[in-house]
């Protein structure tokens, strides 16, 4: 039997699920919590294989409990079973702990295939959250930004140059005063460790500006 404790701050949602999972085969359900505090304490107490937590809870948030959890009870694989599936939500939940992720309306074979899995040391995602972990992983990373030391506006004047566009020509895109422009210009020289327009515009051009 695979014993679990139940964490969900409404009693309807909370009842149902214990009702589910008892009616399961090999799950039994050795404890329930209304907000993570309790989840924590149920988890000391119990020792079950796996905590389903929801991550809305009062007094300490399902975030939280997982860190505890993890921390206090690191034999115990927590699931979470919630309504948000978020980019945000879910990598929160998994650095804080958490060995699943479901969101809830999943198919009850779906949630006992999840408590069997995290039992079993194994990492498990619903379908909609694993095509969002996919689909974030395989996204090539961000370019690094070439010139972080630059502000928005200055990037925004280097590109300009490296188009070609004189300094009133820049004033005009950009709606300021001429001599804004040229201190500005001189500001970029200077970060850029640069003596002259043209080796700025060099520079620029070799990081992909200039083709506004």
């Amino acid at each position: 039997m695979i014993r679990v404790v139940l964490a969900d701050d409404h009693p309807v949602v909370r009842a149902g699920l214990a009702a589910l999972l008892t009616s399961l085969p090999g799950i039994e359900v050795v404890g329930v919590a209304a907000n993570g505090r309790e989840a924590v304490r149920e988890v000391v107490t119990s020792r079950p294989d796996v905590a389903v937590l929801d991550l809305q809870m009062p007094d300490l948030d399902g975030f939280a409990a997982t860190r505890e959890i993890t921390r206090c009870a690191p034999d115990v694989a927590v699931l979470v079973l919630t309504m948000f599936e978020d980019d945000d939500s879910v990598f929160a939940a998994m650095r804080a702990g958490a060995r699943g992720y479901l969101v809830k309306g999943a198919e009850q074979e779906d949630i006992a295939r999840a408590i069997q899995a995290v039992a079993a040391g194994e990492a498990i995602f619903g379908p909609g959250v694993a095509r969002r972990m996919l689909s974030f992983f395989s996204a090539p990373p961000p370019a690094p930004d070439p010139f972080p030391e630059l502000t928005t506006r200055e990037r925004e004047i280097l590109d300009l140059l490296a188009a070609g566009l004189s300094n009133a020509a820049i004033g005009t895109h950009l709606n300021l005063a001429a001599k804004t422009v040229a201190n500005n210009v001189s500001t970029i020289f200077t970060k850029l460790a640069v003596a002259d327009r043209a080796t700025a515009i060099i520079q620029a051009r070799n990081a992909g500006l200039g083709n506004s």
